[in-house]
């Protein structure tokens, strides 16, 4: 059975997808830098949209009982692969020891234009 997992502190969906889903033992989820006040787009640098995205994916964790340690893989979209150092830089902060198994892959285009988009899997 699939759970879905709905929070105020991270942006409401702009499409037909949850924000995370429980199933089998596992929590999925994946954000863009959307303000979850507002639920509109940040501009700003990589960086700047990392942060957003990386506080968006915490905020989904707490709602579901879990933080960042459970995070046992994530996969971060990048429009250019150019930004990968100043990503790294941020994503370092939020997983500072026993980082995630990571993939990381330069996107043709990603929704509203992002930057970056990051998606994760969590051991419940």
């Amino acid at each position: 059975m699939n759970d879905i997992i709905v929070t105020d502190h991270a942006p409401k969906p702009i499409g037909p997808y949850s924000q995370a889903v429980r199933a089998n033992g596992f929590l999925f989820a994946a954000q863009i830098a959307l303000d979850p006040n507002t639920n509109t787009f940040l501009e700003g640098d990589v960086a700047q949209q990392t942060e957003r995205v990386l506080e968006n994916l915490k905020a989904i964790l707490r709602q579901a009982g879990l933080t960042l340690s459970n995070v046992v893989k994530t996969t971060v979209f990048l429009k250019d692969m150019n930004d990968l150092a100043a990503m790294n830089e941020v994503y370092a902060k939020y997983f500072p020891v026993a980082a995630p198994a990571r993939s990381t892959v330069q996107a043709a285009g990603l929704p509203k234009d992002a930057l970056v988009e990051i998606e994760l899997i969590a051991l419940l």
